[in-house]
């Protein structure tokens, strides 16, 4: 793409005060660097990733309000983990975090444990343990 061609179009790159760096070729048909705040299919494509993260979160929501699983799902969700990442940051295995996100099993978690996962989700002990999806 020529460096006169780099589309300008608005998109949350430009609203978080942030451009993007792209490889263009300049009059010269050198290759060289170029910002862009967005381009309209990118704006488009990243929309409907955050739309879809939004779901989720909100389905984690519900499903914690409703008591099927435990409050780590619905802040797993909100951090974008998935489970590999969150098991990698609380040190634990996979099966493990898991097993917690059964409510039975969440309750019963000592203050250690539930530290590991407040720590984890830039939350207190507290506000983990009394999420109630409401």
């Amino acid at each position: 793409m020529k460096k006169q061609d780099l589309p300008q179009d608005e998109s949350n790159l430009k609203s978080a005060n942030m451009t993007e760096v792209l490889y263009v070729t300049d009059e010269n048909d050198n290759y060289t660097t170029a910002n862009s705040i967005g381009w309209e299919a990118k704006k488009a494509a990243l929309e409907e990733s955050m739309d879809l993260i939004h779901e989720r979160i909100e389905e984690a929501r519900k499903e914690v309000a409703a008591n099927r699983v435990s409050p780590i799902i619905y802040f797993m969700e909100l951090n974008k983990m998935d489970l590999s990442v969150l098991s990698s940051y609380v040190g634990m295995w996979q099966w493990r975090v898991k097993r917690h996100a059964k409510p039975k099993i969440f309750k019963t978690l000592n203050e250690n444990t539930l530290k590991k996962y407040a720590d984890a989700f830039g939350i207190s002990v507290d506000e983990l343990k009394n999420f109630d999806g409401k």
